[in-house]
């Protein structure tokens, strides 16, 4: 997941105010959550500054794959261990029957399901932070190799 850093390094810093930010770098901060888009910065276009754009359409890519909560999966470092989707509190349910422990994992309509080794976000919409607006990031904080990111948090 790249950083507002990592994109401002690579950004003209002429703080033209052209994209409707007072700076570059609050630029580079509204790009990663989304908020802007590449073609607002109208200098980054210009022909000197064509491997710099080149580098941030790369980096943007994993950014572009962020849902509506802002929840985005790196597959890259995804390792399929589903440590997410057993952590997570809408997938989790008391058992009313009071078998067992009481608790389950309630897979039919998940969230995020393991497909070919990595998390895929199937059903966002029924995540809490969509449907509640509750800032829950179980998921994130139980990934061991950090896949999981929040564009907020950024």
């Amino acid at each position: 997941m790249p950083s507002p850093m990592d994109i401002y390094k690579l950004l003209p810093k002429t703080n033209c105010k052209l994209c409707g930010e007072q700076t570059c770098m609050s630029f580079a901060f509204k790009l990663i959550k989304k908020e802007k888009k590449l073609e607002d910065c109208k200098p980054l276009f210009e022909p000197e500054f064509e491997e710099q754009r080149k580098k941030i359409e790369e980096m943007l890519k994993v950014v572009e794959k962020a849902t509506e909560t802002g929840l985005v999966v790196n597959e890259d470092l995804c390792i399929g261990c589903g440590n997410c989707i057993v952590v997570c509190p809408v997938h989790v349910y008391e058992d009313p029957e009071g078998a067992g422990s009481g608790f389950g994992v309630r897979l039919e309509n998940p969230i995020l399901r393991v497909e070919n080794g990595v998390v895929r976000v199937v059903d966002v919409g029924l995540c809490r932070r969509y449907k509640e607006k509750t800032i829950c990031v179980a998921c994130r904080e139980n990934c061991p190799t950090s896949a999981i990111a929040f564009l907020e948090e950024l």
